[in-house]
């Protein structure tokens, strides 16, 4: 997020890799923000964190930019000026907060590569999706296309199934792990059930991305009754109180902290110290006879200790994977695809 300071440049280097090749829409109105002067004053004007594409983008969505097969900059441009205020109000008032539940995919072969039963604990829990990976289908596919695996939560087949093309000697599991407390951490929790909450979700979703705002309804439907723990507040100092409550909860299973696209919130210095802050967590949890991991899901440049430990090269922009501080794997950020080092 630090690099919002220099608003020019961020959108233009969202165009031409974040959004090319998955949404022609963001494609062309970062490309257009990043050649307006008027559009990029307007930007500049917000705290640094709330300039970020994703979130502008989708606070003019929500106040009636149009996403047509055959976007124009034109009518970004024409919302974000005429309705500025209001515009800008939403800006501040939400955060993208995207829970997009097809990272379980590229999460599983780590979780249930770990001792169960689970006790979850998401930093940056959004609505809470995330915490809920037994209650999805999985299929796995080659780069080729051929089915490799198919996972079904124990009950039987989800109305949610989760596609992944995996790469490399991925250790895709024979069965869905066991989870018995879903909790964690975040700034903001979102409530399911609250009027425009699933709205806003849907929002955040890019506009080509019809397959994710499918998904995402459906995962809704399954889990907007299902309790879920997560407590309102900072990410660096509620980590703590969190798996106090897992353990509390569920003192015989293993702790899994994770988290997915969120650390690059913090600013440097949180960065810099959140490998400390989560490690010494994970190993009090040991140092009490408890068993505890870390899994990470973040982009390269986030975690750079973490990025350089992995075994093979970064596939484009994805994500690094990482099992306790080290590189397993890159991820796309939407859990498209996953390559195993």
């Amino acid at each position: 997020m630090d690099d919002l300071a220099d608003v020019r440049d961020f959108y233009r280097d969202f165009a031409d890799h974040e959004a090319k090749g998955e949404s022609l829409t963001f494609e062309r109105w970062a490309a257009g923000v990043a050649q307006d002067p008027e559009v990029l004053d307007l930007l500049s004007g917000l705290p640094v964190p709330k300039r970020q594409p994703n979130l502008v983008f989708a606070a003019a969505r929500w106040h009636g930019a149009a996403t047509p097969s055959d976007p124009d900059y034109a009518d970004l441009r024409t919302v974000l000026l005429d309705e500025w205020p209001a515009v800008r109000e939403t800006i501040l008032a939400r955060s993208t907060q995207t829970n997009e539940v097809g990272r379980c995919a590229t999460l599983l072969p780590v979780l249930a590569g770990l001792e169960g039963p689970l006790a979850l604990v998401e930093v940056g829990a959004s609505a809470g999706l995330c915490l809920h990976p037994d209650r999805w289908s999985y299929r796995y596919v080659d780069p080729a296309g051929t089915e490799v695996a198919r996972l079904d939560p124990a009950h039987g087949p989800s109305p949610v199934v989760l596609d992944c093309t995996v790469a490399g000697p991925a250790p895709l599991p024979p069965s869905l792990p066991q989870v018995v407390h879903r909790g964690g951490v975040d700034l903001n929790p979102l409530d399911l059930s609250s009027g425009d909450t699933a709205d806003w979700l849907q929002t955040l979703v890019w506009p080509e991305h019809q397959d994710r705002r499918d998904r995402l309804a459906a995962a809704c439907g399954v889990v907007a009754d299902e309790p879920v723990d997560v407590i309102r507040g900072d990410l660096l100092t509620g980590l703590d109180e969190a798996v106090a409550r897992a353990r509390a909860a569920a003192p015989e299973a293993t702790v899994v902290i994770f988290h997915s696209a969120v650390i690059a919130y913090l600013d440097e210095g949180g960065r810099d110290r959140w490998p400390g802050i989560v490690g010494a967590v994970v190993q009090q949890v040991r140092d009490d006879g408890g068993r505890a991991h870390w899994i990470s899901n973040e982009g390269a440049r986030v975690l750079p200790s973490v990025s350089a430990s992995a075994a093979c090269a970064q596939v484009g922009s994805d994500f690094c994977l990482a099992l306790d501080g080290h590189a397993v794997g890159w991820t796309h950020g939407h859990g498209r695809h996953l390559s195993w080092c």
